[in-house]
């Protein structure tokens, strides 16, 4: 739908990375790795959205990106590289962070349906990048009869669509109740936080 409206596939790809994650810097072989693009087709977009004004230029240094331990000639190295960033300053910046985001929720009930359809679930959460909280534990708690390796296929999956991964946890319903009878401090971050419950067929 995206790539229709907007002409370029690799374009898209990027707007959605850079509004997933609006204060991330980035270099462009970051992006072309990330995105699993040519180079030259990254270089290309990304000089039309800086023109545009949807990214800029960012510095580094003056963001304190990367606090890693290296030696200098990789610090000059890394200093070296023009990082590109978001730009909410841009007029139409709200405008295009809900048009991507109801593409999302679009992609987002795909994915539920598809889940639901492969897995016995009986308790559904989603939380994290879901709910727009990136300090959650975890985006999304599956618990129930669930194939892992048909999970990790589906997660995979719209992992590529949404340009964004995501974290999931999955357990088995004697497990679930077991680490929410001991109080468990990971499964009570995902209760106790903001999420979104989509099945709970759990009785208390």
């Amino acid at each position: 739908m995206l790539e229709q409206l907007f002409g370029s596939k690799t374009r898209v790809k990027l707007l959605q990375l850079f509004l997933n994650n609006p204060h991330q810097p980035y270099y462009l072989r970051e992006l072309a790795r990330l995105l699993n693009t040519q180079l030259n087709s990254i270089r290309r977009e990304v000089e039309n959205l800086e023109k545009l004004e949807i990214i800029k230029s960012a510095d580094p240094l003056m963001m304190q990106v990367e606090k890693d331990k290296e030696d200098k000639s990789e610090k000059n190295k890394k200093s070296s590289r023009k990082y590109f960033l978001t730009n909410s300053d841009f007029v139409l910046y709200p405008e295009l962070q809900s048009l991507f985001l109801k593409a999302h929720l679009i992609l987002e009930k795909s994915l539920v349906a598809a889940i639901e359809r492969s897995a016995k679930v009986k308790l559904f959460i989603l939380t994290g990048v879901f709910v727009g909280n990136d300090e959650s534990v975890t985006d999304m708690l599956l618990v129930g009869s669930i194939k892992k390796k048909r999970l990790s296929k589906l997660i995979r999956k719209f992992e590529r669509e949404l340009n964004h991964a995501i974290n999931y946890t999955s357990m088995t319903e004697q497990e679930f109740i077991y680490r929410r009878d001991i109080t468990d401090r990971f499964l009570y971050d995902i209760l106790e936080g903001k999420k979104i419950v989509i099945i709970n067929k759990l009785e208390r």
